[in-house]
């Protein structure tokens, strides 16, 4: 494996400058770090400044960042919290979502604006709860009723856009990758009750070593992660599968037992040094050239900005009227409409398969960083009104049960 070890000390250096900046600004204003990482990216990219290439040492750590982001959003899904009224709504919502978004694109192409409505579709009906987990870590949300409903349409808005790329986008012949999915779930489910078994015999040997430099527990945890990740490429899978199902074991298997030192450990090792990859180094490839060489595709940008809303948003505020206040909804359908990994992914595919034009892949992956940079700030806004006001007594819809 080739090895550019400038351009690989501009990559950490660019993350830790990320970190850096957010923390200069944060007292005045609230910026996803991962945002930065991706302008940042851009900048040192071979279309910018060209400090920076990516190598083959770069796009593997890129994508095991990439697997531990989806790791920490199967990871954060919590069935206990999100089962019952949460889930069936969020289902109901990535299947309307789904509608409009295939009947949207096929006018789109229909219409000569796109090539595929199949992709471009895809592409405009995720959420990006893996980016979004950070944010609301901080901000508190995970923990709420609010953040219940949230997790449970960022769980559906993420896992389904998989499912499709796995048993559509990239497969020749769906029939074999669906018989190949379902070995790989059977393979995970004989993993995960496997785990859960061991963890209640064995967890407080495990515990033991998470101040002690064997660190057992973050081992089994990385091993799990890549175990699944390199089964899930092994049987022509989507990587993003394996890392989201590896989160979803690891949840199971620690149900009842999760300690902040071993969440604090996995962190550090995911966003303190394999997610900025994915995200600076996904910065760098973005095609700036195909987004500033025409008026049209800067017009797309903002069309998909609007398009992600409409798809993404117009369900949360349809669905949970009797769930959330108005406030609450409308912060839903900015969060749901955020957007960011799985476009990449989607747009890559489609572009090698020659069923996207490079500068509708540009519109919507600056659409998604644009979605990503606004729309959990305004949610952030949102919430922090509406417990203000329901503070004070001023609520005027109440939630529901």
């Amino acid at each position: 494996m080739a090895l550019d070890a400038p351009s690989l000390l501009v990559i950490v250096l660019t993350a830790a400058l990320s970190a850096v900046i957010v923390l200069a600004i944060s007292p005045r204003l609230v910026i996803p770090v991962v945002v930065v990482e991706l302008l940042l990216g851009i900048a040192i990219g071979p279309q910018a400044l060209d400090l920076a290439s990516v190598d083959d040492t770069t796009q593997f750590l890129s994508d095991l960042g990439l697997g531990m982001l989806f790791f920490f959003a199967g990871y954060e899904i919590d069935f206990e919290r999100i089962r019952g009224r949460p889930l069936s709504l969020a289902a109901i919502g990535w299947g309307l979502s789904l509608v409009l978004a295939f009947g949207i694109g096929g006018a789109l192409a229909a219409a000569g604006v796109v090539v595929s409505y199949l992709f471009t579709g895809s592409a405009m009906a995720t959420t990006a709860i893996g980016t979004l987990i950070p944010i609301l870590r901080d901000a508190g949300e995970l923990k709420t009723r609010f953040g219940s409903f949230l997790l449970a349409a960022g769980a559906i808005g993420e896992f389904g856009p998989i499912l499709l790329i796995t048993l559509i986008l990239s497969a020749h012949n769906p029939v074999h990758e669906a018989l190949i999915l379902i070995a790989f779930v059977a393979l995970a489910v004989v993993a995960g009750v496997l785990a859960v078994r061991s963890a209640w015999r064995g967890w407080p040997l495990v515990e033991r070593t998470l101040e002690s430099s064997s660190q057992l527990a973050v081992r089994l945890a990385v091993v799990l992660v890549f175990g699944l990740v390199a089964l899930a490429a092994e049987l022509g899978l989507d990587l993003l599968l394996g890392g989201f199902v590896a989160g979803l074991i690891t949840r199971v298997a620690l149900r009842g037992r999760e300690v902040g030192v071993l969440e604090s450990k996995l962190t550090a090792v995911g966003y303190g040094l394999l997610i900025p990859f994915f995200f600076v180094v996904s910065g760098m490839k973005f095609d700036l050239d195909a987004l500033t060489s025409s008026g049209e595709a800067v017009a797309k940008l903002a069309m998909f900005v609007a398009l992600f809303l409409i798809i993404r948003g117009a369900p949360a505020l349809l669905l949970y009227r009797g769930a959330l206040a108005a406030r609450d909804r409308v912060a839903l359908a900015f969060y749901s409409a955020t957007e960011l990994p799985l476009v990449v992914a989607i747009t890559t595919i489609a572009i090698a398969q020659d069923h996207m034009q490079p500068d509708t892949a540009a519109g919507l992956v600056g659409a998604a960083i644009v979605s990503t940079l606004l729309f959990p700030l305004i949610g952030l806004r949102l919430r922090r009104d509406a417990e203000g006001k329901e503070d004070e007594g001023l609520g005027t819809e109440p939630a529901r049960a």
